[in-house]
């Protein structure tokens, strides 16, 4: 089974995407530090007045991008994780309703993955701008060693101009494990095997939890 969605032309997304990475840098490096990064990306604006609203994904992908030049791939990677996970805890509290994680929790993972998946394709253009987001269900889910769960982003804004020599999709990877650690199976792992940014046709992340 595979689902899709394409971004709108203007690429904008959520402000998490900013405003997580400001506080996971600051958590680690200090408030210096974070305002010096944020500086030589051109994006003091964004901590003189975090956003509230959807920002330019150009905006995004300065700050990722920077948080590479600066701080090199590992410090970058962690820092992008930690800003991942504060996403998904910030979904969960304020965009998730109570009532609808009691429902993912109950069911069983099988089931939940495929809801939660519909609720994440529905609402993809909020994190991948312009790029195209899919969702992918293994027949008999994930039989003979297949992940249950693949997702694909093309065109992947993050990843326009970045070249790397493993997969650097680190924030997203992250915000898609907590959440079904969460809401699906909590031994759930997200492993990025496939990146824009390598050179590949797209991102494409593998969800598993069993072995």
């Amino acid at each position: 089974m595979s689902i899709a969605t394409l971004g709108p032309p203007a690429g904008r997304i959520g402000p998490n995407a900013i405003t997580r990475v400001a506080e996971a840098l600051a958590a680690r490096l200090g408030t210096s530090a974070t305002w010096d990064l944020f500086d030589r990306a051109g994006l003091l604006r964004h901590l003189r007045t975090p956003p509230t609203q959807m920002v330019d994904e150009a905006d995004v992908r300065r700050l990722h991008g920077a948080l590479r030049e600066q701080l090199g791939a590992a410090d970058a990677g962690e820092i992008a994780r930690a800003a991942g996970r504060c996403t998904a805890h910030y979904l969960l509290a304020h965009r998730i309703p109570q009532a609808v994680q009691r429902l993912l929790r109950w069911l069983p993972a099988a089931l939940a993955a495929r809801v939660l998946l519909k609720a994440i394709t529905r609402n993809a253009w909020t994190f991948t701008g312009s790029g195209e987001f899919s969702a992918t269900v293994a027949p008999w889910f994930g039989g003979a060693g297949q992940p249950p769960v693949q997702l694909h982003i093309r065109h992947n804004p993050l990843c326009q101009g970045l070249h790397s020599s493993a997969p650097a999709c680190d924030y997203y990877a992250a915000t898609f494990e907590r959440l079904f650690q969460v809401l699906v199976h909590p031994a759930t792992r997200v492993r990025e095997v496939a990146c824009e940014a390598c050179g590949d046709a797209e991102c494409r992340f593998e969800l598993r939890w069993r072995a």
